[in-house]
């Protein structure tokens, strides 16, 4: 075969990021990336196996064997934790199901792939979030005397308030942003489905103000983005983490158990989530607020917060553990019946 002519591989590689990941799926930039970081990693595994380039690969040469192999050096030489192996299993899943269509001939192989069961024993992080003394602090650590300081302080207030992901704050136009009453805004999700969440006075009354003093206008062909650099360009997710770990640094010397935690973007979602429960909205209300694609990525906040567990302890049929006069604990049946039932 003439080096110039790409394999089955390389052709459907390029139709799998080009067509199908960003057209077909409607996939997120973000997500789309994570696909192709992981790609990238075993296709460089392979050629070093197979002592050859990338280019000169084919499909054959994705085996469960090497795989198997590819997973166990990203946790031994790469430090890789179980979650991210997983993830990076999930990704090679996705692009042999596309695979198996494209190339049926290969399907016994492709089918035994797709079937690589994920690894058990993932620890789940613990979530990071702001409780309302912290967030209070992250905001008064922000100048506002300043054009860019009143941009930043928009923009977490922003995020604290739609609870939106990083990616779909930087993409708000203020085509998406009504700021007459009832105020709200317009987010674009995964999977390109959007969603409309209601905005506070206050927030509103910063973006207006921010708007205002850029002099943006809509524009009926092109709206100018919401948060921007110094510069006027789009502000990236680097850009946010740069300046939440600024800020955080700031409000650590009014909020010392900041110190303690590993805040990034994401946490601001979080601390919404997690606010939302403890003023008593309902998981239903919050996975649509945020977006979620199911109720189990909503509830893990309740396992998150402590309040919110102690409140739920004292539900739990107290008297039945409390100790008689006498001191010792006496349960009967009947008792002991009843305070399960209360579980």
């Amino acid at each position: 075969m003439s080096r110039s002519t790409p394999t089955a591989l390389g052709r459907n590689l390029v139709r799998f990021f080009e067509e199908y990941l960003p057209v077909q799926r409607g996939l997120s930039p973000h997500t789309i990336r994570s696909y192709r970081d992981a790609l990238l990693l075993l296709l460089r595994f392979t050629a070093s196996e197979r002592h050859c380039t990338v280019d000169r690969l084919d499909v054959p040469d994705l085996t469960v064997e090497r795989i198997t192999r590819f997973l166990a050096t990203l946790e031994v030489e790469r430090h890789n934790s179980i979650a991210t192996r997983n993830a990076r299993l999930g990704a090679i899943h996705v692009f042999a199901r596309y695979l198996a269509g494209q190339c049926p001939e290969q399907l016994g192989t492709l089918q035994r792939i797709i079937g690589m069961p994920f690894k058990r024993g993932a620890v789940e992080a613990p979530i990071e979030y702001l409780d309302r003394a912290e967030l209070d602090a992250l905001l008064k650590s922000i100048d506002r005397s300043t054009e860019l300081g009143r941009r930043d302080y928009a923009l977490f207030a922003f995020m604290f308030n739609t609870g939106a992901r990083v990616q779909e704050t930087l993409n708000v136009r203020v085509a998406d942003v009504r700021l007459e009453a009832p105020p709200q805004v317009r987010l674009l999700g995964k999977g390109r489905k959007a969603r409309t969440c209601p905005l506070w006075p206050a927030t509103a009354r910063l973006l207006h103000d921010l708007i205002a003093e850029r002099g943006d206008f809509v524009d009926e062909s092109v709206s100018p983005l919401v948060f921007t650099n110094a510069r006027g360009a789009p502000l990236t997710r680097y850009g946010v983490r740069y300046l939440l770990r600024r800020y955080v640094h700031k409000a650590s010397q009014i909020a010392p158990s900041l110190k303690s935690k590993k805040l990034h973007p994401h946490s601001i979602r979080h601390s919404t989530a997690v606010a939302l429960l403890k003023s008593g909205v309902d998981f239903a209300t919050i996975s649509h607020w945020l977006g979620h694609a199911g109720l189990n990525t909503t509830m893990r906040y309740a396992r998150a917060d402590i309040d919110l567990k102690r409140r739920a302890l004292a539900q739990v049929f107290p008297d039945a553990v409390a100790p008689p006069p006498g001191g010792r604990l006496l349960l009967d049946d009947s008792d002991l019946a009843g305070w399960l039932r209360k579980l």
